[in-house]
């Protein structure tokens, strides 16, 4: 069983959901990564999403488009992020994490050299958010050789058979986009989420997590009702773009455990 796995199972059998909050690695300097990812583990979080630094983020909103330039100012690359992620390992053997990126960096390194090294560094779960179902058949069988889960989005506009084929592919979880337009969009409706959330239920006993669109300890609450996991991205990088080197452990510490309780009421 993998880590993702063991994840949701200890969850499922606690009557839990998973909170998988997003940072941007390097973000807001290389030295903090690592030790935001402890703090995040020692305030609630189950999984943690590492975002890969690319120039031209195309799913993320300004929140997450402006901590991926703060990234790139200290010039961090994906072999950058796997020795982040290989440090992490150094003390905690049993979080999941997933990587969150574009193809050019995974193309740039090569397909299958990327997945060994993935493994060796303990990723558990890689999310390219242009790679599209139907052009990396090759792909998700170079990670899963390497005993990674092939992560997907799926969207308010992905139909059934759409759906049949993303969930074909994927391991892990999959990725509820629970909103059309980029990360940090506003306006969520909790009952249309839930809908689409049952829907793919039908065609997938893989868990579900919903992200995009969730803000403040409320929406998680309310997103926690309906899904598996909550994934929360910009609002954990609005706290380290509003925090100082001194507070900043604190403050993303703080907004953890909030979200957690949040979501175990």
């Amino acid at each position: 069983m993998s880590r993702i796995q063991a994840t949701f199972a200890a969850l499922k059998s606690q009557g839990k959901k998973a909170l998988i909050p997003y940072i941007t690695a390097g973000d807001p300097h290389p030295k903090h990564t690592v030790a935001l990812m402890h703090a995040m583990v020692q305030s609630g979080a189950n999984i943690i999403e590492l975002g890969v630094p690319f120039s031209d983020p195309m799913a993320d909103g300004p929140v997450i488009q402006r901590a991926t330039e703060r990234a790139l100012v200290h010039k961090v690359g994906l072999r950058d992020v796997l020795d982040m992620v290989r440090e992490f390992r150094r003390t905690d053997a049993n979080t999941p994490v997933v990587l969150m990126g574009y193809a050019n960096p995974v193309e740039a390194m090569g397909q299958a050299n990327f997945a060994r090294q993935a493994h060796e560094a303990g990723v558990d779960g890689v999310l390219t958010v242009d790679y599209p179902p139907e052009e990396c058949q090759e792909f998700v069988e170079l990670l899963q050789a390497e005993q990674l889960a092939p992560i997907f989005l799926l969207s308010p506009t992905s139909d059934k058979n759409r759906v049949e084929k993303i969930v074909r592919q994927a391991a892990g979880f999959v990725y509820y986009v629970s909103l059309k337009g980029v990360t940090g969009s506003q306006n969520l409706d909790i009952a249309e989420v839930g809908a689409k959330v049952q829907a793919i239920r039908g065609q997938t006993d893989l868990p579900i997590g919903v992200g995009f669109g969730v803000r403040d300890a409320a929406t998680a609450k309310a997103v926690a009702n309906v899904a598996d996991a909550v994934v929360i991205g910009s609002r954990m990088i609005q706290e380290i773009e509003h925090s100082s080197a001194d507070n900043l452990l604190d403050n993303v510490a703080q907004l953890t455990t909030s979200l957690r309780a949040a979501i175990d009421a």
